[in-house]
Parts: C-alpha cells; sequence; structure tokens
C-alpha cells in the first residue's frame, strides 16, 4: 500500500512484511502548464548526490545524473534525460541499490532542476502534475511504497531539492523535503563539493 507523504513528511524504509528494502526506484514526473508558456519545452532533470557525514561528496563521480549515469560503487544508476516531460508516469528514474552505498555515504540527496531555466525563462510555477514516488524493487517487481505530489503554483524556483534518504539504524528512511533553490546544480554542487 502506498503512502502519500507531505512536505517534511518522513517515512522509515521497511518492505511490507517489516524487512529493510535494498534496492528502491526513484520516479519523477511532471507537466508542462497549458498556459503561460514561454514556447520552449521543460527539461526538468533529476539528480542525486551521495554525501558523507560531513555533507559533501566523496568524489564529483558520486553525483549521478544526465552526464554521469552511475555511481563508481554501482549503487546508483540514473536511466537518462527525458528532455520535455512527454508522456504518461516517470519522466526520469534514479534506481538505487542500498545494500550497495558505501558505508561512509550517510545520506542520499535527490534534486530536480529545469536546464536552462533562466534562458528560457521558466521556472517551477509553470509546472504542474510534478510528484516524486518510491517504488520497492527488491523482489524484481515494482511495488509502490510512496508519492510525494508537489505543489509549485506560486514558486519562481529553478531548482528544488525533493527528498533525502538517510541512514536510521540498520536500515534507511525517506523524508520529502521540497527545499527550492536559483542558481542551478552550480549552487548545490558548491555545497556538495562536487
Amino acid at each position: 500500500m502506498s503512502v502519500n507523504l507531505v512536505k517534511g513528511g518522513k517515512v522509515k524504509l521497511t518492505k511490507e512484511d517489516g524487512s529493510k528494502l535494498t534496492r528502491i526506484l526513484i520516479g519523477l514526473g511532471w507537466d508542462e502548464k497549458t498556459s503561460g508558456s514561454s514556447g520552449a519545452d521543460f527539461d526538468l532533470d533529476a539528480s542525486l548526490y551521495m554525501l558523507k557525514s560531513d555533507g559533501k561528496v566523496p568524489t564529483q563521480k558520486h553525483f549521478v545524473y544526465y552526464g554521469n549515469l552511475e555511481s563508481p560503487c554501482g549503487a546508483v544508476k540514473h536511466t537518462g534525460d527525458n528532455l520535455t516531460g512527454e508522456g504518461e508516469g516517470d519522466d526520469e528514474q534514479i534506481i538505487i541499490d542500498l545494500s550497495k552505498v558505501p558505508a561512509e555515504v550517510e545520506k542520499l540527496v535527490v534534486v530536480v532542476n529545469i536546464y536552462q531555466a533562466t534562458q528560457r525563462n521558466q521556472n517551477f510555477g509553470m509546472v504542474e502534475n510534478s510528484f516524486i514516488r518510491l517504488c520497492d524493487t527488491s523482489d524484481g517487481a515494482e511495488k509502490e511504497v510512496l508519492k510525494f505530489d508537489l505543489n509549485f503554483d506560486a514558486s519562481v524556483a529553478t531548482g528544488v531539492k525533493f527528498a533525502t534518504i538517510f541512514r536510521k539504524g540498520d536500515g534507511w528512511a525517506f523524508s520529502a523535503d521540497q527545499v527550492e533553490f536559483e542558481g542551478g546544480l552550480a549552487a548545490l554542487n558548491n555545497q556538495y563539493g562536487v
């Protein structure tokens, strides 16, 4: 059964039988609003930072995005870039094997930014039906565990830290963050040491 989270909501990542999740899929989806368009396609890009306790990535390769589709440890894989958001369901996906995440990595931060937002005069207030969902893929099937519907009606932000997956005890937990940021990935790359 899927849980609908609200901003700031947290949930421990366990299977229906109470055991720990090992393999998950993060799905991100969006549609462009039919009015107020800038005329250019919306290209939202999903990215993931693998952070140590100091809040920095171990190496630049621990930043997974459309230009680096897999972490060095093989724990995180990006399925590729969707340039328009067309189609139903997930527009971009990140696949994570939690059992392969190195012990030094304490957090996985999932962000989405609008590619060339300034040049295209675009922001998240122009996006609708946006969501992030987490699926359990431990048994090979895709079982939705939680979904977080996003609301950006009044936002002029061009980037959003959607969620953090963090170590909790001997397992992992998920936090629905929705923290908006400006300055594209460059701002976060500086913060996270990429």
